[in-house]
C-alpha cells in the first residue's frame, strides 16, 4: 500500500484500480439496499432492532469488501482499493457500535451528542494515520513518553491503552445488562417486582464481570480486591449503614412484592402512584403531579398503606350535617341517590348512607361508596357529589345547618338604668 502522496497519486492512475474503485462503489450501494431492506424489517423498539438499525449497511459493507478482495486476489490483482475500503467499514462499524452502546447506557443529551462527534472524529485519525503509515510512529512516540513509578515503567501508550480497555469493557458490560434487562422487562410472564430484580442483578453481575475483564486484561493482580472489600466493608461500618439499608430494603420490597409498580400507597404523609422501585428508593407520583422520592428503608420500617395490595376498589366516605328537623329518611335516600347517577362509583357494592350522630347543631349523615379507579384521584368524584347532594336538598328544601349562638344578659335593664343614672 502506498505510504506518500505520490504513490497514491500513480495508483489512482491505473485503469484496473479504477475499475476496483467502481466495483467498490457498487458493493457499498448493494451493502446500503440490503441494510434499507433489512432496517423496514427491525423493530427499533427492541436491542436487536435497534443494532440492526445502527451496524446493518457497515458490517454489510465491510462483509461485501472483504468478499470482493478476495476474489479480486484470486484473479491476480492486489491493489490496496478493497483493503482502504474495507477499512473505513470497520471503522465506521466502530463508530456506529460506541454510538449505540452510549445511547443504551446514557439517555439522550446534548452533551452525549459532543461525545459521539469526538470519538468519531479521534477513530477517523486513527483510521487516516493507518491509511498513510504514520499509525507506529506516532505509537512509537506515545510509548517513549514514559516514567517509572517504583519498578514499574508507565508510558502515555500504556496510560491510553488502559482507558480504552476499561472504557470499552465497561460500556460493552453496560449496553449488554442494558439488553438484557429490556428483554426481561417486556415479558409478560414475570411480575414487575421480579422483572425488576431480575434486571437490577443481571446489571450489577454484568458489571461486576466487565471490572474483572478490564482488570484482567490491563495485567492487574486480582487479589487486590481483597483489600478494596476489605475497605468497603470498614466504610459500610461506619458510614454507609442507612445507604446499604436502603439497598437491601429495595431488594426485599422487589422480591416480596408488598409494594409494586401502579400501586397507591401512603406511607408517612405522602400519597401517590408507584411509579418506579429502584434498589435504593422508590418514586411516587402524587396527585398534586409532585414527584415523591421515598427511601426504601421508610417503606420497610414503617407503616405503609397499600390500597391497591389485593384489591384497586376503594372505599370513600362523604359526610354531611343536616337539621333536626330534617326527614331523615328521605336524606339519607337522596345522599345515595347523588352517589349512584355518577359512572365512576362502583354498583357491587352498593352506595349506602348512614346516620353516624347527634351532633350539637345537626344529625351527622355519612355516604360511603365504593370506585373502582383510585389513582385517578378521589376529590374529583367527591366534589360531583357534594355539588348533586346540595342541589337535591335545595329542591327538597332540606337544610344544612351551621354553627348558631344565642347570648343572654341576665339583669341586663337594672345595670343599664345605674349606667345611665351615673
Amino acid at each position: 500500500m502506498p505510504t506518500d502522496w505520490l504513490g497514491w497519486k500513480n495508483l489512482l492512475a491505473e485503469a484496473i484500480v479504477q475499475i476496483e474503485i467502481a466495483v467498490c462503489l457498487g458493493l457499498v450501494l448493494l451493502a446500503w439496499s440490503m441494510a434499507r431492506v433489512l432496517r423496514r424489517r427491525a423493530d427499533i423498539r427492541t436491542g436487536v432492532g435497534r443494532l440492526a438499525l445502527h451496524l446493518s449497511f457497515p458490517i454489510a459493507a465491510w462483509i461485501l469488501v472483504g468478499v470482493g478482495n478476495f476474489v479480486m486476489r484470486h484473479l491476480g490483482y492486489a491493489h490496496a482499493v478493497f483493503t482502504v475500503a474495507g477499512r473505513l467499514a470497520f471503522a465506521l462499524i466502530i463508530i456506529r457500535a460506541i454510538e449505540l452502546m452510549l445511547r443504551q447506557v446514557f439517555a439522550r443529551s446534548d452533551w452525549l451528542r459532543g461525545v459521539e462527534r469526538y470519538l468519531a472524529i479521534i477513530v477517523w485519525t486513527v483510521v487516516a494515520l493507518d491509511l498513510i503509515g504514520a499509525l507506529p510512529d506516532v505509537i512509537e512516540w506515545f510509548d517513549s513518553l514514559a516514567f517509572h513509578l517504583g519498578k514499574q515503567r508507565i508510558s502515555v501508550w500504556l496510560l491510553i491503552q488502559g482507558v480504552i480497555t476499561i472504557v470499552s469493557t465497561m460500556m460493552l458490560a453496560m449496553w449488554a445488562g442494558g439488553l438484557v434487562e429490556e428483554r426481561v422487562m417486556r415479558s409478560r410472564r414475570l411480575d414487575t417486582s421480579v422483572q425488576a430484580v431480575i434486571a437490577r442483578a443481571v446489571r450489577a453481575l454484568l458489571t461486576l464481570v466487565g471490572v474483572l475483564v478490564a482488570m484482567s486484561l490491563l495485567g492487574l493482580d486480582l487479589t487486590t480486591l481483597s483489600v478494596f472489600s476489605g475497605a468497603l466493608g470498614v466504610g459500610i461500618g461506619l458510614g454507609m449503614q442507612k445507604i446499604a439499608s436502603n439497598y437491601i430494603s429495595g431488594f426485599i420490597i422487589l422480591l416480596d412484592r408488598s409494594i409494586r409498580i401502579g400501586n397507591l400507597i401512603s406511607v408517612g404523609n405522602e400519597r401517590g402512584e408507584v411509579k418506579e422501585i429502584t434498589t435504593r428508593y422508590t418514586v411516587l407520583q402524587a396527585a398534586t403531579g409532585v414527584t415523591v422520592i421515598v427511601p426504601n428503608d421508610a417503606l420497610i420500617s414503617n407503616v405503609v398503606q397499600n390500597e391497591t395490595y389485593a384489591d384497586k376498589n376503594v372505599r370513600i366516605a362523604v359526610k354531611i350535617q343536616v337539621g333536626y328537623s330534617t326527614d331523615i329518611d328521605r336524606a339519607l335516600e337522596i345522599l345515595v341517590e347523588s352517589a349512584k347517577v355518577h359512572e365512576r362509583v362502583l354498583h357491587d357494592p352498593e352506595p349506602a348512607a348512614y346516620l353516624v350522630n347527634f351532633a350539637d347543631n345537626g344529625i351527622d349523615l355519612e355516604l360511603g361508596l365504593w370506585i373502582y379507579d383510585p389513582l385517578q384521584g378521589s376529590m374529583g368524584i367527591r366534589s360531583l357529589i357534594n355539588r348533586e347532594i346540595w342541589r337535591r336538598f335545595k329542591e327538597e328544601g332540606i337544610e344544612i345547618p351551621f354553627p348558631q349562638r344565642e347570648i343572654r344578659l341576665l339583669n341586663a335593664e337594672p345595670r343599664l338604668q345605674a349606667n345611665e343614672a351615673g
